[in-house]
C-alpha cells in the first residue's frame, strides 16, 4: 500500500502541537470518567478448519446473564459519565434539537391506491412517522390514517411498513416495539383510522424482513409468515413462507401458498400493485444478491419464473400481465427483459433494453427502486458510481428520454397514480427532498407542493466528486462536502463515512442537521463509494464480497490517504464513521490502520465475523460474507476479523461504539466483545466507550428524540476528540 507522504506526517506532528490545548481538554473530560468495569477473560478455544481460535470474552455473548447485564450497564453509565459532561455534546444536542424538531413534514414510502397517494409521513416534533394520504390537486395537505404517536404516546411503537388495499379503503401495516422490527400486521380503515381488529402475527422480523400484497377485491392478502410452534425456537426467524389471509378469518387457519421448498434464509418480497391478476414474489437467497421470481395467481397457483442460477435480480408485473425483469446474465450492469405470463419460459423472454454504461438497480430487502411499469411507459432507474437517473422507455423498449433531475441526485421512489401522472421523490446532498410530478401525455415535469423545507441551509457548501486510487489501482469515488473556499492546508477536521456491502449503492441524500453541525464546526464531510456496493453493478459488488471483502477495507484506507495527500487533513484530524456492515468496516480499519485516524464512531457493528453466522441474521449474511464451514472462506474471514486482530499495546484511535438491546440484525454481543478486547489491549491509550440503548434495535423505528440524542452522542464525541467547537450558522 502507498504510504502517507512524509510531509503529511510532519504536518500531523505540527498540528498535534497546535491542538495541545484541545487535546488536554478532551483528556480532562476522560479523566473524570470511571474506569471500565472489570472484564475477566474466560478463554474458550474453537478449532475451525484445523486452526485453534481463541475467544477470551465468549461469556459476554449471553445477554441474559445477570453478570453481562451488569457489565453492559456499567459500560453505558461510563459512556454517559463522559458524554453528558461534555460542553460540546450539550451544545450539539441543543442545536440538533432546535433544527430537527422544527423541520417541515417529510414524505416517503409512496404507494398509490384507489386514486390516492399514501405515504409514510413524518411531522416533527412527533416521535414516529405516520401513514397519511396526500392531496393530489396541487394543494398541500396530508390526511392521517395511522398514527402510532396516538396509539402509543411513549413513542416506542413504529410502523415497519404499510400496504393499502387496491381501492384505498383499508391499510395493512406491520407494527413493532422498541426498534425490534418484530412486527404483526394490523388493518386500519383508511377513512376513520380505526383498527378493524384484524391482527396477523409473525409477519415481519429483521432477519428476512416482511411483505404483503392485497388481492384485487380487497377481501384478503398474501403475506410472509415466520414459523411458530411447529418449529424449534432457534428456527423461528428462518423458513419464511407465503400464506393467504381472508379478512375475518382466524389467522391460525390461513392458507399456505408456497415457500416450504425455499432456502432456510429466504427473504420474500410480494408486489401486486400494478397487476389485477397476479402477485410477483421475489425471493432472495439471504443477503448476497441472488434472487428467484415466482408469480401467484388469484387461484393460488404458483409459477416458478426464474432460479438463482438465472441471475435475474429484479422484476415487476405490468398492467399487461407481463413480467419486466432486470437480468445480469452476461450483463453485470443489467439488461431488461419482458416475459409474458401467458408464456412464462425464461428462454422466450424478449430483451427490451440491452446492457449499457450505467447500472440497472436491483430489488430486495437491501436495495431501493426497480423498474416501474405503467400502461404507457416503463421507468428504469440507473446508477453511475452513486448518483442516479431514471430512464423512460416505451413498452416496446424504445427510449423516450429521462426524468428531469439535478446533476448529482437520486430517485429513491417513483409511483404512478394511474391517471397518467407519475410522482417521484428527488434527493440531493444539499437540498431537502421534494416530490415531483411527471405527466406522461406531455413529457413535462414539475415540483409539487410537497417539498420538504428545512431550517438547515447549505448555500455556502459544495459537493466535489473525486477518485482515490486503491491498493490495486481501482478508482474509488468520493463525495466531498465542504464549505466553499475550504483551504487545503491540512488543518481541516474530516469525517470519512463508508459502507461497502450487499450491493447497496451509497446514493445522494439530504445531509440535514448533523452534517450542518459538522461543517459549521469547521469540518469536511466525505462519503466513500466502496467496492461491495452496487455503484458500478454486480462486478463492483462481487469485488468486495466473500473472498474479496478485503478490497472494501483497502478502498476505505485509500480514501483516507487521498484526503491526507490532497491537503484536506492529517491523521490527527481525521475521523471515521460507519454503521452495521459499515461498523465491520470501522473495526477492520482501526485494527489494520490504527495510525490513520484520530477517532472512530462504529455503530451496531460486526466484529467477530467467525461467530456471526451463529446468530439468526448472521446466517442470512453468509451469502455476502462467507461461512467458516468453507475452508477458503474461513481463511478470508479470519484474515480480517477485527476482534481477532486487536493487538496488545497498539495506539488505537479513540473509539465510540453503540448498540441497541433489541437489535435483531447485529447481535449486541458483537459490540460488547470488541469493546472489552480494545479496552484490555491498551488500558492507558485513547478511550474506548460503549453505549447500550435499552429501548432501541438496529436503528429502525427509533423515535425522533432518540435519534437526536444519538446524533448528539456521536458528534459530541468527535468534536471533543478532534478539539472542535459547535458554532452557529455561517
Amino acid at each position: 500500500m502507498k504510504p502517507l507522504r512524509l510531509s503529511a506526517f510532519l504536518s500531523s506532528a505540527l498540528l498535534a502541537l497546535a491542538l495541545s490545548t484541545s487535546a488536554t481538554t478532551a483528556g480532562a473530560a476522560h479523566d473524570a470518567v470511571p474506569p471500565p468495569p472489570p472484564t475477566p477473560q474466560r478463554p474458550v478455544t474453537d478449532t475451525l478448519q484445523g486452526v485453534a481460535v481463541a475467544d477470551p470474552y465468549r461469556w459476554l455473548e449471553d445477554g441474559d446473564d445477570p453478570a453481562v447485564l451488569a457489565w453492559s450497564r456499567a459500560q453505558d453509565h461510563r459512556a454517559r459519565a463522559y458524554l453528558d459532561h461534555l460542553p460540546q455534546r450539550r451544545a450539539a444536542q441543543q442545536r440538533l434539537s432546535a433544527l430537527m424538531s422544527t423541520a417541515s413534514p417529510s414524505y416517503r414510502a409512496l404507494y398509490a391506491a384507489g386514486g390516492q397517494l399514501f405515504v409514510l409521513y413524518t411531522q416533527p416534533p412527533k416521535r414516529q412517522p405516520m401513514v397519511a394520504v396526500l392531496a393530489t390537486d396541487g394543494t398541500p395537505g396530508a390526511r392521517l390514517v395511522v398514527d402510532p404517536n396516538a396509539i402509543n404516546p411513549a413513542g416506542t411503537t413504529a410502523i415497519d411498513w404499510f400496504v393499502p388495499s387496491p381501492d384505498g379503503r383499508l391499510v395493512a401495516a406491520s407494527m413493532s416495539e422498541n426498534g425490534s422490527e418484530d412486527g404483526s400486521v394490523h388493518v386500519f380503515d383508511a377513512t376513520t383510522g380505526k383498527d378493524i381488529g384484524e391482527v396477523v402475527p409473525r409477519v415481519q422480523y429483521p432477519t428476512g424482513g416482511g411483505s404483503l400484497a392485497w388481492r384485487a377485491d380487497g377481501k384478503g392478502f398474501w403475506y410472509t409468515r415466520y414459523p411458530g410452534e411447529e418449529r424449534a425456537e432457534g428456527d423461528r426467524h428462518f423458513y419464511q413462507q407465503v400464506y393467504f389471509h381472508a379478512l375475518g378469518d382466524d389467522p391460525a387457519h390461513d392458507r399456505y401458498v408456497f415457500g416450504s421448498e425455499l432456502p432456510k434464509i429466504a427473504e420474500i418480497t410480494l408486489d401486486a400493485r400494478r397487476s389485477p391478476h397476479h402477485v410477483l414474489a421475489t425471493v432472495a437467497n439471504g443477503d448476497g444478491g441472488e434472487f428467484e421470481l415466482f408469480a401467484i395467481d388469484e387461484d393460488q397457483h404458483v409459477t416458478h419464473l426464474t432460479t438463482f442460477a438465472d441471475q435475474v435480480v429484479a422484476g415487476a408485473i405490468g398492467p399487461d400481465d407481463a413480467v419486466y425483469m432486470v437480468s445480469r446474465a452476461q450483463a453485470p450492469r443489467g439488461k431488461l427483459l419482458r416475459l409474458p405470463l401467458a408464456d412464462p419460459v425464461l428462454a422466450h423472454a424478449q430483451v427490451l433494453v440491452p446492457e449499457g454504461g450505467r447500472v440497472m438497480q436491483s430489488t430486495g430487502q437491501n436495495a431501493g427502486l426497480t423498474v416501474v411499469v405503467t400502461g404507457n411507459a416503463l421507468y428504469l432507474p440507473v446508477v453511475d458510481g452513486g448518483p442516479g437517473r431514471v430512464l423512460i422507455y416505451g413498452l416496446d423498449g424504445q427510449a423516450r428520454g429521462e426524468l428531469p433531475l439535478p446533476d448529482v441526485a437520486t430517485v429513491p421512489e417513483l409511483e404512478p397514480l394511474g391517471d397518467g401522472t407519475v410522482y417521484y421523490d428527488v434527493e440531493t446532498y444539499l437540498r431537502p427532498p421534494y416530490l415531483a410530478r411527471y405527466h406522461e401525455a406531455t413529457g413535462q415535469s414539475e415540483e409539487t407542493a410537497y417539498a420538504q423545507a428545512s431550517p438547515v441551509k447549505f448555500d455556502d457548501a459544495e459537493v466535489l466528486r473525486v477518485f482515490a486510487p486503491s491498493a490495486d489501482g481501482t478508482r474509488v469515488p468520493l463525495s466531498i462536502i465542504r464549505r466553499k473556499g475550504t483551504r487545503l492546508d491540512g488543518r481541516n477536521p474530516v469525517l470519512l463515512n463508508g459502507y461497502g456491502g450487499f450491493g447497496v449503492a451509497y446514493s445522494p441524500h439530504f445531509l440535514d442537521a448533523p452534517t450542518r453541525l459538522w461543517l459549521d464546526a469547521g469540518g469536511v464531510f466525505v462519503l466513500a463509494n466502496l467496492r461491495g456496493g452496487g455503484e458500478y453493478g454486480e462486478d463492483w459488488h462481487r469485488a468486495g464480497s466473500l473472498l474479496r471483502k478485503q478490497n472494501v477495507f483497502d478502498d476505505f484506507a485509500a480514501a483516507g490517504r487521498y484526503l491526507v495527500d490532497s491537503g484536506y487533513t492529517t491523521p490527527a484530524r481525521l475521523a471515521a464513521m460507519g454503521r452495521s456492515n459499515g461498523g465491520l468496516l470501522m473495526g477492520a480499519t482501526l485494527t489494520q490502520h490504527p495510525e490513520m485516524f484520530r477517532a472512530v464512531v462504529s455503530l451496531v457493528g460486526i466484529y467477530d465475523v467467525l461467530r456471526t453466522e451463529l446468530e439468526p441474521n448472521g446466517m442470512f449474511n453468509t451469502t455476502e460474507y462467507g461461512s467458516t464451514r468453507d475452508p477458503e472462506q474461513f481463511r478470508a474471514l479470519y484474515a480480517y476479523s477485527p476482534y481477532h486482530h486487536v493487538k496488545e499495546g497498539v495506539a488505537y484511535p479513540a473509539v465510540y461504539m453503540a448498540t441497541g438491546a433489541h437489535d435483531g440484525r447485529v447481535a449486541p454481543w458483537q459490540s460488547r466483545k470488541m469493546v472489552a478486547r480494545l479496552q484490555a489491549a491498551n488500558p492507558q491509550g485513547r478511550p474506548v466507550y460503549l453505549s447500550v440503548n435499552e429501548h432501541a434495535g438496529h436503528g429502525m423505528g427509533s423515535s425522533l428524540d432518540t435519534r437526536i440524542s444519538e446524533y448528539a452522542d456521536w458528534y459530541g464525541f468527535l468534536l471533543d476528540q478532534l478539539g472542535m467547537r459547535v458554532s452557529g450558522p455561517r
